[in-house]
Order: structure tokens, then C-alpha cells, then sequence
């Protein structure tokens, strides 16, 4: 098994080389880079997303156990240590040649699935170069609505919005958010399709647990967008939602970051610092559920994807993508 992530610093000192990495290829003003590692540094440049990211991996290392399946679980991180050009040495030096691949992403774009599998691809060059031996991956399909990832969420929002008083929660909305991606990129894959379909098996998961007779009031945002002002990106931002939402008489809002496995720094910043920060700004209640981190439900979505990955080669090794004959 060989579970992928995005990475993140461990300390105020890898902050700028981890952003490095982030932005390699890509020309970004200064000033940005500034305001984005002042973001880490606040949380003494520390990012929850890689302890998390190996409870998540020993946590399907134990399902899948439990489940008849054990296998050895890997974690390499696109812009952090541990860098996935090393787990796979590790994992060639180990014996492994071939793995399933689990990418921390539920819903599918270039970002946050495709760019991870070319990275992949880019490391297992690299053991081919160091004469390593190869080791093929294949990837678990789709999985952004699997009851157990669902159910995780609910469970978090439920409990999200416990915290509001008691008055407010039948008035409250819950907002989902994601990471913006360009409208270009947008267009290219099942994206917006594959949150908005989370984003309702969540709330009717939330609608069935509170036993409310009415719909749950909801909603899908973006946040953390990047890149040029002038090309457009997947909205509306959830803060300028928030502000206009509050002028429109919202009473609260329950957050739910259903785009991210953990609650890392886009999260801690941008919904518990700059999204609380707009909620007091315009006296509106804000709770926040977390993201699924840990949760065994979680575990249990991961380790379905897995075992169904396995029994669909589990007669035959997939074949690779050749171009058409002329």
C-alpha cells in the first residue's frame, strides 16, 4: 500500500523550502509567499497534515488486517519529507514491486489526483535511474461518496453543530468548502461534480441523524484559492459567501471542509482564523466541524477502496495506456 499527501512543514526553519517545493515551476509574487508562510508560522510552522496523514495509514494498516488483507503501508509526501522518491526506494529496497496507490484526495481534479500520479510516475523514474527495481502502482477508483467517508463527515458536522446554541441550530446552514481550482482545470475533470455529491450524502446523512423532517440547509464554497486575479477560479469564496449570506439575514453557519482528509493549515487559517474572523466581524455564529482525520469510518472508507482495487486485478495485472496505431 502506498498512501499519497500533499506534505507540510514539521517546523518554523522547513517553512520556506517545504513553500519551495509547493511553488517550483511556478512565479509567485513575493508578497504572497510571505503572507502564505506567515500562515504556517502562527502554528509555529508545524503542519498537523503529515501526523495525521500517518494515522490515517496505520489506521488502514489495521483495517485491512482486520479484514483478512494485511499488507505493509507506505506514506510519500509530494512536497515533504517523507518524499515519495524515498518511500518508493524504501519500498524497492523492501521487496515491494508493485502496490496500491491511495491518494489523500476524495474528489478528482488535476491537482488533486492526476499531478500526485505523474509525481509517482516521476519517482519510480528515479528508481529506474538509481537501478532500483521498478515498483508498479495501481490506484484505488473513485470513492467520494463510500458510506464510510460519508459517515464520517455527519458525525463531525452532528457534533459541529451540538456546539451552537440551541435556538439557532434549526436556523443554522451548513456550508461545505474545498480548495478552488481554476475554472480551466475545473472543466477537464469531474471536480465540482464529485463535492456537490459528497456535499448532499452528507447532508442527508446529517438530515437522517438529527431525525429532522426538513432538508438540512447547505451549501458548497471555496476557499484557499492561489494564482493570478485575473484568471478565474472555481466560487464563490467562503468568506465573501459568509459576509453577503450575513447581510441576507444568515443566522449561523456550521463549516464543513468535506475538499480536505485533515484539518491542516488551509483549514486551521482559512476557516478557523480568516472565516471565524469574518463571522465576528458581522455578529454571526460559526462552528466548524472537523475534517475526517482519523475518524474509523474513515479508516473503513479506505481500506473498501483498497480491498475493491485488489479484487478488481486480482485475475489479471491492469494494461498500460499505449497510444492508438496510425
Amino acid at each position: 500500500m502506498l498512501v499519497v499527501a500533499f506534505g507540510g512543514p514539521q517546523g518554523r526553519a522547513d517553512v520556506r523550502p517545504f513553500l519551495a517545493n509547493v511553488l517550483r515551476g511556478r512565479r509567485v509574487a513575493p508578497e504572497r509567499v510571505d503572507e502564505v508562510a506567515h500562515h504556517y508560522e502562527l502554528f509555529d510552522g508545524v503542519s498537523p497534515l503529515t501526523e495525521l496523514t500517518l494515522r490515517q495509514a496505520d489506521l488502514l494498516r489495521r483495517r485491512l488486517a482486520e479484514r483478512g488483507t494485511p499488507l505493509r503501508v507506505y506514506v510519500g509526501m509530494r512536497n515533504w519529507h517523507p518524499f515519495l522518491a524515498d518511500t518508493l526506494a524504501e519500498m524497492s529496497s523492501a521487496g515491494v514491486r508493485r502496490a496500491v496507490g491511495f491518494l489523500a484526495a476524495a474528489q478528482r481534479s488535476y491537482s488533486s489526483c492526476t499531478q500526485y500520479r505523474e509525481n509517482v510516475e516521476a519517482a519510480r523514474a528515479t528508481l529506474r535511474e538509481k537501478g532500483l527495481a521498478d515498483v508498479e502502482v495501481v490506484y484505488v477508483g473513485d470513492w467520494h461518496t463510500d458510506p464510510g467517508f460519508i459517515d464520517a463527515n455527519a458525525e463531525n458536522v452532528v457534533e459541529a453543530f451540538g456546539r451552537l446554541p440551541e435556538p439557532l441550530r434549526a436556523r443554522a446552514r451548513l456550508i461545505f468548502t474545498a480548495h478552488s481550482i481554476p475554472e480551466s482545470m475545473a472543466a477537464r475533470f469531474p471536480y465540482e461534480r464529485h463535492l456537490r455529491e459528497t456535499a448532499d450524502a452528507v447532508a442527508a446523512a446529517v438530515r437522517a441523524r438529527l431525525a429532522r423532517t426538513d432538508p438540512v440547509d447547505h451549501a458548497l464554497v471555496y476557499q484557499s484559492r492561489s494564482g493570478r486575479p485575473e484568471d478565474p477560479w472555481l466560487g464563490p469564496d467562503v468568506c465573501d459567501y459568509l459576509r453577503e449570506e450575513a447581510a441576507r439575514g444568515l443566522a449561523a453557519a456550521v463549516l464543513s471542509p468535506i475538499g480536505f482528509l485533515c484539518d491542516h493549515i488551509e483549514v486551521l487559517y482559512d476557516l478557523d482564523v480568516e472565516a471565524a474572523d469574518v463571522c465576528r466581524q458581522v455578529s454571526m455564529p460559526m462552528v466548524r466541524a472537523r475534517a475526517v482525520n482519523d475518524h474509523p469510518r474513515f479508516a473503513d472508507a479506505m481500506a473498501t477502496a483498497v480491498l475493491q482495487t485488489i479484487a478488481r486485478y486480482s485475475s489479471g495485472r491492469p494494461l498500460p495506456i499505449v497510444a492508438s496505431p496510425q
